[in-house]
């Protein structure tokens, strides 16, 4: 134990010490941010003028100011994106700035086209030359008959068609504008169709297998399921390789033979991968209390300026939840440490257990694609099966705790059958790594590595 413990320190001390473990302890924070929120905010954000769209309105103008009202509201501000709770305690500087990001997103310049009698093709000619003059970014051509034909359709005419946000926006503020015509149309008073036409809030309740309904679901569980599987795939990324170059670093430098005889080769590997494992929880640790600083001081700055924190709904999750996110972020990790160690245990080179690590990669962009069947069909056969698969289970059980929480059993299972890979891993790997440490310059071939774990 004591030899173990001195490789542990070694291990950890030597990686805690570096510039490179400062560096990423402040980077990681920045680089979450960067990879999570950073592409959601630029899949949006229209750079440039606003789009500037010409109307061709052929219902002879009944459809044209509606049209420009529904296009021109994000501008305005007055789409009700937030929930009544939030709106109520988000004071006027942050409904001020909550405006200025939505009309990021996409703003409008519409215009009328009159058409004068023309016909409609030199109209278009006409449009499609300011369009190439760059005076225009499209138009719009209003049928005459939409307003009685549910299946007429309007036609869009525009430079860059193949920007689906500003394509979306428009045929979605179009479809509102459409709607309310209609309705006025067919007899509906003016002053009524906005109070007929306000969407419809569900909130969502679950009940066990008891019959007992439970609290308000808030969907946070389902978003922290995400959270801790892009933490896995993160931490495997950063130290799956640390992991891999910790267990090959004696057989680069060639000084296996010194530390064989005074260490077992079996407490050199767990050393090297527990001090390593440290060393990650360590960072993580850093940056979740930093996150709960910042979060202390970002209700205090909120409640400062004068934001009524209490009437904000925040969601709340059992303890129990957060016992199982541990456990199987926990699980999650030390499966593909495992794994690592067992690809270092066979290779000469990091080099080389970069190559064969690959496969690591896609087993947890597998695990994430598995998320989606078994949230709709948590009870299904196929998400059992997957829940059980330990390469899997860390993000498909999960995923099916916070959708429809399975019996005990399955989870302990599951725990207990991801527990054995790990131990099954590991112990191939050590029959592996006292004689593939020994072996330079020769990469070993899977009849070599079976045999190594007959004969050791």
């Amino acid at each position: 134990m004591r030899k173990f413990l001195a490789v542990v320190k070694r291990e950890y001390w030597q990686r805690v010490r570096t510039k490179f473990f400062a560096v990423m302890t402040v980077l990681g924070p920045v680089l979450l941010v960067v990879f999570t929120i950073v592409p959601g905010l630029l899949a949006g954000y229209k750079a440039g003028h606003d789009t500037r769209i010409a109307i061709v309105d052929q219902t002879d103008g009944k459809l044209y100011a509606s049209i420009r009202s529904s296009l021109l509201k994000q501008d305005r501000g007055d789409e009700d994106d937030s929930s009544p709770d939030v709106a109520e305690a988000l004071n006027s500087n942050t409904r001020d700035g909550m405006q200025k990001i939505r009309r990021s997103l996409g703003s409008f310049f519409v215009e009328q086209v009159n058409a004068g009698g023309r016909p409609l093709a030199d109209i278009k000619r006409e449009l499609n030359a300011r369009i190439g003059h760059d005076e225009l970014e499209g138009y719009l051509v209003i049928p005459p008959d939409i307003l009685q034909n549910s299946r007429s359709k309007v036609t869009y005419y525009g430079r860059n068609v193949s920007d689906e946000i500003t394509r979306r926006q428009i045929e979605d503020r179009l479809n509102r504008a459409v709607r309310r015509e209609r309705l006025i149309a067919n007899g509906v008073k003016e002053q009524d169709v906005e109070e007929l036409s306000k969407p419809i809030g569900m909130t969502t309740y679950p009940v066990n297998e008891k019959g007992e309904e439970g609290t308000e679901d808030s969907r946070v569980g389902f978003a922290m399921v995400f959270v801790v599987a892009f933490i896995i795939y993160i931490t495997v990324l950063l130290y799956g390789q640390v992991v891999l170059g910790a267990i090959v670093e004696e057989k680069e430098t060639r000084i296996a033979e010194i530390l064989f005889s005074s260490v077992r080769s079996t407490t050199l590997m767990l050393g090297k991968l527990i001090g390593v494992s440290l060393v990650a929880l360590t960072q993580m640790g850093i940056w979740v209390l930093a996150f709960g600083l910042l979060s202390v001081f970002g209700v205090g700055w909120l409640a400062a300026q004068g934001v009524n924190i209490s009437s904000i709904g925040l969601p709340h999750l059992p303890a129990l939840f957060f016992v199982y996110f541990f456990l199987f972020f926990m699980l999650g990790y030390f499966v593909f440490a495992a794994i690592y160690v067992f690809i270092g245990s066979m290779v000469t080179t990091t080099q080389e257990g970069g190559q064969m690590a690959m496969p690591v990669v896609f087993l947890l962009v597998a695990a994430l694609l598995m998320a989606s069947p078994v949230l709709r069909s948590p009870n299904s056969s196929f998400a059992f099966w997957v829940s059980m698969f330990p390469f899997f289970s860390p993000i498909t059980m999960l995923v099916r705790i916070v959708s429809q929480t399975p019996p005990l059993w399955q989870i302990l299972l599951s725990l207990t059958i991801g527990a054995a890979t790990v131990v099954l891993l590991l112990w191939l790997a050590s029959r592996i790594y006292r004689i593939g440490m020994l072996m330079y310059g020769k990469k070993a071939s899977i009849p070599e590595v079976m045999r190594w774990i007959r004969q050791s």
